[in-house]
């Protein structure tokens, strides 16, 4: 089959295709495209609040590490005073044994 043979087929196969659709078509066009319109404009609002929600998750998250560093710092503070505490004791024990 040639070059030209097969463009020809294509285009004729092409031809058919669409004139088919077009005939089988289930409703207009007018309504197809608003239709299409409204299911972008329903992911648009569906991403929207999704970002709104991971927005709101991060926020969330991003706070109880904040709350987590805190109580975890004044546990070492604490920890740290302590064992100040034991060793200044440790030291005048061992001075006034000395």
């Amino acid at each position: 089959m040639s070059a030209k043979n097969y463009w020809l087929a294509f285009g004729i196969g092409v031809s058919a295709g669409a004139a088919i659709a077009l005939l089988y078509a289930p409703q207009t066009g007018t309504k197809t495209r608003r239709q299409l319109r409204k299911g972008v404009e329903d992911a648009g609002d569906y991403l929207e609040d999704a970002g709104d929600y991971l927005k709101s998750q991060a926020e969330r998250f991003s706070n109880e590490a904040q709350k987590a560093v805190k109580r975890s710092r004044e546990q070492v503070e604490t920890a740290v005073d302590k064992a100040g505490d034991v060793v200044s004791k440790a030291v005048k024990t061992a001075q006034s044994l000395v």
